[in-house]
């Protein structure tokens, strides 16, 4: 396998883990804005509980992606950053004003008095910044961007169009599907069932969608349709419509650790094909990742460092993740962790 090929492999496992934790991060703040029933603030709680340990742990997949895009694709990390500037923005503020938020909530409950506002921005926060993100991922396989002269198109509409606004809709459902599956392995009780509930209802949403956006492709990113459909990428979509069946399965037979494996297995295939599709380009129909690649002594370089700093990162995360797995008190039915 070639260097190339192996940077590719490290840039989307990244994107994909940034997904599958940072997506329920913020998939904890979308239902702290949309939680229902008579127990709505003890779900909210229960979300709060759960994010506090880890919320600024996950951010370091996209710090990971970020390094790997400027170091190995230098050529694309220009060209998206350049092109896709305004949502991607957007997305850092999310993540700046979310954080704050989240922090200034936590303090004020500890004073005993609420900080203004900050439920609601958290809220806001968290849409906004899977929305965008995945917008600007969309974009790269809409067909749209192009590169005159060695420089990236800069027309709001490279970014702004039907496909890539259901790319963002589809990240925000990605979120929203992941956070009450995980939930319902770290609480008992009646708050189980209600999380339980909203999965189920995020995963009819999330295959709503998914679906949708393959008829949104044909017309809009043809190219990226095509080569979804083909015999390798379009395997990826067969496993996740499994992995999604299944889950749902699960939680309605309420076998939730069996339904969590299932929702990350469906997450992963769905960003596994929208990859499988985009591949050999990082932006599809301008650039490839041969094109966008630093000469070879970098990539040499890159993969050299690469396990020598997962041997120190994944180790910690685990033991982290691992602390505060959430495993539920059966002496206190709907607790959480604290």
């Amino acid at each position: 396998m070639s260097e190339l090929v192996l940077c590719e492999l490290a840039l989307g496992a990244g994107f994909i883990l940034y997904a599958l934790f940072a997506g329920a991060d913020f998939g904890g703040g979308i239902w702290t804005a949309f939680a229902f029933g008579p127990r709505a603030g003890q779900q909210r709680d229960a979300l709060f509980n759960a994010i506090g340990p880890v919320w600024e742990t996950n951010h370091v997949w996209l710090i990971f992606v970020v390094v790997t895009l400027f170091t190995v694709f230098p050529a694309g990390f220009s060209a998206l950053f350049t092109t896709l500037l305004t949502p991607l923005v957007l997305a850092l503020v999310g993540i700046n004003f979310r954080g704050a938020a989240f922090a200034f909530r936590h303090f004020g409950r500890q004073a005993g008095r609420e900080v203004p506002w900050s439920a609601a921005t958290f809220e806001v926060a968290s849409v906004l910044t899977p929305f965008t993100l995945g917008l600007a991922v969309a974009a790269t396989g809409a067909g749209r961007i192009t590169l005159a002269g060695g420089q990236p198109s800069l027309g709001v509409g490279t970014w702004l169009n039907p496909f890539t606004l259901m790319g963002g809709l589809i990240g925000v459902a990605i979120c929203a599907y992941l956070a009450p599956v995980y939930m319902t392995v770290r609480v008992t009780g009646e708050l189980r069932e209600d999380f339980r509930k909203e999965a189920l209802l995020a995963g009819l949403v999330l295959g709503g969608l998914t679906t949708l956006a393959l008829p949104v492709a044909v017309y809009e990113a043809p190219v990226f349709a095509q080569r979804l459909l083909r015999s390798w990428p379009i395997a990826f979509v067969a496993l996740a419509v499994a992995a999604g069946c299944a889950t749902q399965l699960f939680l309605w037979r309420r076998h939730y650790a069996l339904a969590q494996v299932c929702s990350g297995g469906a997450v992963v295939c769905t960003l596994g094909g929208f990859a499988a599709a985009l591949s050999p380009e990082l932006l599809i129909g301008t650039l490839s990742f041969a094109a966008a690649a630093a000469p070879r002594p970098t990539l040499s370089a890159y993969l050299a460092i690469l396990p020598i700093g997962a041997l120190i990162l994944i180790p910690s995360l685990v033991y982290l993740y691992w602390t505060f797995r959430g495993e539920p008190d059966p002496e206190r039915p709907g607790s959480s962790v604290k």
